[in-house]
This record gives structure tokens, sequence and C-alpha cells, in this order.
């Protein structure tokens, strides 16, 4: 179960002021708002085996104290999981035949005109969105990524922070954000679990019995944890626009130094590996605007690590009557590459959609001659007053390689149909389908064609 106690005792005590304060405007009184979802996924191929069960219940609390402050929260209480016991003892673990947890994703109180009339204070676990892309944002980098769902695209989750809003006029703006505690990026569970895991290239007649692994978790304090942003943000001749900085650390951590082992078979090894997490520098500029009833985004970001990183190839155990056998290589070059996203959507006269994302180096990427390109395209088809919604075209097609990409590629096919059964009441029924070759995240999924059942409602 993941929990956060500070998170949690604001929460507590900002409720039980509020319910036992003195009486407000309706306005101003306490809002509860959320939703129940259930998440379904079994795979196409036989024999069918069940892929994704999620039941997750949200709840939102908000309230205003007059126009000088705003508490709000989010809760997550999810059954998520497939029951995995394996023995008479599992069965006395509730945690286990019945696997739960409980995520504040969001706990702050924000402060309006704090010390000058121009000034906003928010403080506590808050999510901070950077970026004018669609779900797709290189910019965003402040909160950890929640890589749980790899079908999920640009889920973070919170932090706890102080933000800073200065409001020159209606148009500009400076925000400053200071995040005391680093927090890694969490990695993908069931069926995904090996989607963002290296492969070794390893020779044909060498086998890899055990890999173990050991991460070097940066102290905390100021200056080994400290992550820090700061973004001005302007409207101008249409355009909403935005020029940002953060300082922090690479949420995933990069091996750097692998120590090879004998096992009992004489073509078998082990491996231990010693991981870190690396500082870098984050410059981003984004933009968005209408054309024509069109709408139209651009985002990029260069990140420029804090130094060269390097692997080391530690073989001495397997010679032990050799000196010392090492092998080292760069990983990451000191040198800025950078990541980038146009697209566009339009609305058409008929009630049908489209949306167009063209990505360069997805989130987990790092270094310039490992990024991808990402092509993303939706669209959709609105029926019976738009209760039903037909999305014949929905995935995205990917390139690993130009100049080889018959061995380098993977298409996501998603086609989904939506149901409102009521205005509160959401049902869709999708059919993700994944084809490829190479070692894109994405390829790698070719043998996990599932079937996904939605039901949302909203309250």
């Amino acid at each position: 179960m993941r929990h956060t106690g500070a998170g949690f005792g604001i929460m507590i005590l900002i409720l039980l002021f509020s319910l036992t304060g003195r009486a407000q405007d309706e306005k101003d009184k306490l809002k509860l708002s959320g939703q129940f979802m259930t998440d379904q996924r079994f795979l196409l191929q036989k024999p069918n085996d069940w892929a994704w069960n999620e039941n997750r219940l949200t709840l939102k609390l908000s309230k205003k104290f007059a126009d000088k402050a705003k508490f709000h929260s989010e809760v997550w209480l999810r059954n998520i999981g497939l029951p995995q016991y394996n023995s008479m003892a599992d069965l006395y673990n509730k945690g286990i035949i019945d696997p739960y947890n409980l995520e504040i994703r969001e706990a702050y109180v924000q402060l309006y005109g704090f010390l000058s009339k121009n000034l906003d204070i928010k403080i506590g676990r808050q999510r901070i969105a950077w970026g004018t892309a669609d779900m797709l944002n290189p910019t965003d980098n402040l909160n950890p990524y929640d890589y749980e769902d790899v079908l999920d695209f640009g889920r973070h989750r919170g932090s706890d922070a102080i933000t800073l809003d200065y409001y020159f006029n209606a148009d500009f703006s400076l925000q400053g954000v200071f995040i005391p505690f680093f927090q890694p990026d969490n990695l993908p569970v069931g069926i995904f679990a090996n989607a963002l895991i290296p492969e070794y290239d390893l020779p044909p007649d060498i086998v890899l019995d055990e890999l173990t692994d050991e991460t070097i978790r940066p102290r905390y304090n100021l200056a080994e944890s400290t992550t820090a942003g700061t973004k001005f943000r302007g409207f101008a001749g249409g355009i909403d626009f935005s020029l940002s900085y953060v300082w922090g650390r690479d949420g995933l951590p990069f091996s750097i130094y692998n120590t090879f082992s004998p096992n009992d078979s004489l073509t078998a090894i082990n491996i231990h590996s010693e991981l870190a997490f690396t500082r870098e520098h984050i410059f981003g500029a984004d933009m968005a605007t209408t054309i024509g009833g069109a709408g139209l985004w651009a985002e990029v970001a260069g990140f420029l690590p804090d130094h060269e990183v390097i692997m080391t190839n530690d073989f001495s155990p397997l010679f032990p009557s050799l000196p010392p056998v090492k092998q080292d290589s760069v990983v990451l070059k000191k040198q800025m590459y950078v990541k980038f996203v146009v697209g566009m959507d339009y609305h058409f006269a008929n009630g049908s959609y489209l949306n167009f994302q063209y990505l360069h180096g997805y989130a987990s990427e790092r270094g310039a001659e490992n990024l991808n390109d990402y092509f993303f395209i939706t669209y959709d088809m609105k029926f019976f007053e738009e209760r039903l919604k037909v999305m014949p075209v929905a995935g995205a097609f990917i390139v690993s390689d130009w100049k080889d990409v018959n061995n380098n590629y993977a298409i996501i096919y998603a086609p989904t149909i939506t149901y409102m059964a009521t205005d509160n009441a959401e049902i869709s029924l999708s059919a993700p389908l994944f084809f490829g070759k190479g070692n894109n995240i994405f390829s790698r999924l070719t043998d996990y064609d599932m079937l996904m059942f939605r039901f949302k409602y909203s309250f």
C-alpha cells in the first residue's frame, strides 16, 4: 500500500477545520466529487488469460475559504491486480488474495494574495502539469511518471511541493516550483512488467541464469534530492506560449556497474547490476493556438545530463586467475538531446473529431541516438445525440530505425466504441492490437493483443 503520512495529515486537518468552522456561503461549502471505474482486460490469444483487473474509486474533496484560500485533494482507493497466492499461508493474507491500495494523488492548500495581491502559493502534494500537447508532453518533468499501465499515456504521480505563481497581468505570469524529495518513476505491472527493462546482449552460447540489482538512492538532503523549476507563461497574438527550466533527476535509473559471475553450469552466468539516477537540466518551450478552427500545438524540451554516464562491466569473477577484466562504455553523453511533439486536432461539422500528433522521443528514452519517432492518430464519430462514439481509427505507428524500418517498427491499433448510458455513466469496449519487430517498448507487446472493457460512473 502506498501512502503519504504528511499529505494525509494535511487532508484530515483541513477537513476537520472545514466541518467545524463557522457557516460559509453555499459556494464555499465542502464539495465531494469523484468517479468509480472498473477496467477489465483479457488476452485474445488462447488460453485467453486475464491481463488486467482494476476497480478504482476516486474521491475528490475541495473547499474554498472565501477568496483567500482553497483546499483540494484526490484519493484513489483501488482493488488492482489478480490474486497471486502460492501457499496456504497466503490465504491468511487479504492483501494477497484481494490486492488493494490507497494512493493520495493530491492534497494541498492554495493561498491567494500571499504576501502580495499578485502572488499565490500552493503547499502539499500536487500534480504540476506542464506542456500544451495532448498527453505526450516532453516538458512535463516535475512529477514522476506513472508507468503502471503503459497504455495510459502521460500519467504522472503527485509530488510534495511548494508552488509560487506571480501574475504580472491577465496575460503573463511566472511560476516557481520547489520539490524537496526525489521520487523515481514507477515501472509497469502485470503483463507490461518487462516493457521498460533493457535486454542484455550476450554471446549465443551464454545463458543468463540470474539477474539481481541494487539501486543507489540519492540522499535525502537539499543537494541530492531537490527538484526545482521555473516557468514563464504568456499570451500574445492569439498564441499561448511558455518557457521553462527544470533542475532535477531522471526518474529511471541507469546501469552503471555490472558484475558477471559464473553459475554452476559452464554455459550460464549471473549478473549483479548497480543502478543510479542521473542529474539533468531540462530547458523547455511550448505553444498552442487555433487557425481556421483547427487546434495546433508544439512542444520541445532539451535534456542536458549533469555528467557523462559510464557503465562498467566487470568480468573478473569469470576469470579469477587473470588480472581484473573490466570494460567501460558510455551510455549517456554529456550533451543535450532534444525531444519534441507537434500536433493538431479538428472538430468537423458532422460532429466527428480528428487528433494527430508526431512525437520524437518517448518519456522513457534517453540519449539522441535512442530517440524513436511516434505517430499518434485518433478519429471518432458520434451518433444518437452524441451518446454513442465510434472510434474506428485509434493508435500509433512507431519507428526505431529509419534505415531498417521492416525490422524496427511497432503498430498499435485500438478501435473503440463508447456509449453514454446516462449523463454520468460511460461504457467502452476496445481491442488494442500490437504488431512490430525490434526492441521498441511497444514491439515487445506483440503477444498481448487484448479486449478491454471499461465502465465509469462520475458523481
